[in-house]
């Protein structure tokens, strides 16, 4: 699965009701916890030529930190200096770093839209990401982002911590559960071969429908046991499919709940620029904002 590239291969996805559900589950967990606020610190933005002029107002949200998936991707830049071609228009990094959302930055380094790219090709990834961290930027840069998404079934996961070594502190990867060994055997992988240094952002997997809520509430609990609360951030997927193929924004009535599973969590919205527009914004803030 591929949730940033929208690359989906999850047999779950298709044997999962969601909206059963979601009826049943997480609208009983959001009544139970409503008086708790979701602590959603950030935006995922994910550059492309579509939305290489990112702008927004996800900072009604609460937002303060974007994080960025890749600033290479597919060998080609969306910053200046790496030696690389560079995509047909540059971000305006100046102008993001000064917007309220983007006061603290996650960069992302080097990955592949393709999951199986990015994952036969680490080595070079790894080689590209080390390089692109010493580039400087206008951005205020309080961690880095490794875009190669890890699941139990990626055997050569654990060749990881070698190939990372070189990256700079503090250093991020994402997971999801795409062999669904359940909570407690992913956080145990992980726990066997993750530095202590890199934190996690978990993938809930809401999104393409691979899970509830509430079951990826179960997964982040996990994770924060084997690894400590530091470590574990939740990735929240604002976005649905859409039938006929492709997705959509989420509506405010599946983010609601969705958020409200995840209390006590620092929160990522994946992604701004794709889904998450100001009328959504503006609908999700006042939702948010009932008692």
């Amino acid at each position: 699965m591929k949730i940033f590239g929208h690359i989906i291969s999850r047999t779950a996805v298709a044997a999962l009701s969601l909206a059963t559900a979601l009826g049943a589950g997480t609208g009983t967990y959001y009544m139970m916890n409503q008086e708790v606020a979701p602590d959603i610190v950030g935006i995922v933005w994910q550059p492309d030529n579509q939305t290489v002029g990112i702008k927004g107002n996800w900072e009604k949200l609460g937002v303060r930190e974007l994080l960025v998936q890749w600033t290479v991707v597919d060998d080609q830049a969306f910053v200046p200096g790496t030696g690389l071609p560079s995509v047909p228009l540059l971000p305006d990094w100046a102008r993001i770093a000064k917007a309220p959302w983007a006061q603290d930055v996650i960069l992302g380094l080097a990955g592949h839209f393709s999951e199986n790219r990015s994952r036969d090709n680490i080595e070079q990834l790894a080689a590209v990401s080390a390089r692109i961290a010493r580039l400087p930027t206008p951005l205020h840069v309080t961690g880095w982002y490794f875009p190669a998404e890890v699941d139990p079934s990626w055997s050569r996961a654990k060749e990881l911590p070698a190939l990372l070594a070189k990256l700079p502190r503090p250093l991020w990867i994402s997971v999801y559960d795409g062999a669904n060994i359940g909570p407690a055997a992913t956080a145990d992988w992980l726990k066997q071969w993750l530095p202590d240094d890199i934190g996690v952002f978990f993938q809930d997997g809401v999104g393409v429908y691979a899970r509830t809520a509430p079951v990826a509430r179960d997964y982040a609990d996990a994770l924060r046991e084997r690894l400590g609360k530091d470590r574990v951030r939740i990735i929240v997927e604002a976005f649905r499919p859409k039938f006929g193929g492709g997705f959509r924004s989420a509506t405010v009535a599946e983010l609601t709940p969705q958020l409200a599973a995840y209390a006590g969590y620092p929160l990522y919205l994946f992604d701004g620029p794709h889904y998450l527009t100001p009328e959504l914004v503006e609908q999700l803030e006042q939702s948010l904002a009932k008692p």
